[in-house]
């Protein structure tokens, strides 16, 4: 094949390993998802086609000389702009690292591609999925404590105590609360007063696995009811 018809495998492989790692980070309802991560992996392999054969014009003077890895470089630093977008910080807990870490692989993978090195590039998007699904399941197997990407979120009736009663029963498990927030959108009846709220509620909790934790607090009174997130970043 001709180096136009490379090029185009080349964007298009690009394309398809940066949308897979898109489609993890948007399953997780993530902020960077399969749009930025396509979009990021095909600028990052054009911008390196680009350097490799963009200048063959210019390069049959004898006093041109081309160092294509310059591209690469400019990529490396220039992509922390986009992952430092998705990085925040909340009660002293930093959020987003893992999503700005895929944002950077993801420029990698579409670099490689861009190279022409599809089975290097092959292999990064398979270590990333190793990474990102077996290793939190994992942690949690060999040692509980270590896992802290777990987050409940409940809903249950206001007034009678049960945020209490849900705080002493992850205690009673040895799950700690690392934060909390709640929600209670406000209801009126037909007489304009309020009526009993229901309120939302997200525990980021840390210790062992919720499974039983999870079939506990759903048996407490006025408790709704009650929902494992994955709260990897």
């Amino acid at each position: 094949m001709n180096t136009l018809a490379w090029q185009t495998i080349w964007l298009i492989e690009a394309f398809v390993l940066s949308t897979a790692i898109g489609i993890e980070r948007q399953a997780r309802h993530k902020d960077a998802g399969m749009r930025t991560q396509a979009l990021v992996g095909v600028g990052s392999a054009l911008f390196v086609i680009l350097s490799k054969y963009g200048f063959q014009d210019a390069l049959n003077s004898s006093l041109m000389r081309l160092d294509p890895s310059r591209v690469a470089a400019s990529i490396v630093s220039g992509i922390g702009f986009i992952g430092a977008g998705v990085v925040f910080t909340q009660r002293n807990h930093v959020h987003g690292l893992t999503t700005a870490a895929s944002v950077w692989i993801t420029a990698a993978i579409g670099s490689a591609c861009g190279a022409g090195m599809w089975a290097p590039a092959l292999a990064c998007t398979a270590l990333y999925f190793v990474a990102v699904l077996l290793f939190p399941p994992l942690i949690r197997r060999i040692s509980p404590g270590l896992s802290s990407d777990d987050m409940l979120h409940l809903r249950y009736t206001d007034g009678h105590g049960t945020l209490r009663s849900i705080l002493s029963v992850c205690a009673s498990y040895g799950v700690s609360v690392e934060g909390f927030s709640t929600y209670k959108p406000k209801k009126l009846n037909s007489s304009g007063k309020d009526t009993e709220s229901i309120v939302s509620a997200d525990l980021e909790i840390r210790g062992r696995d919720s499974s039983a934790l999870i079939r506990d607090l759903s048996e407490l009174d006025g408790v709704l009811a009650v929902t494992r997130v994955n709260n990897g970043d």
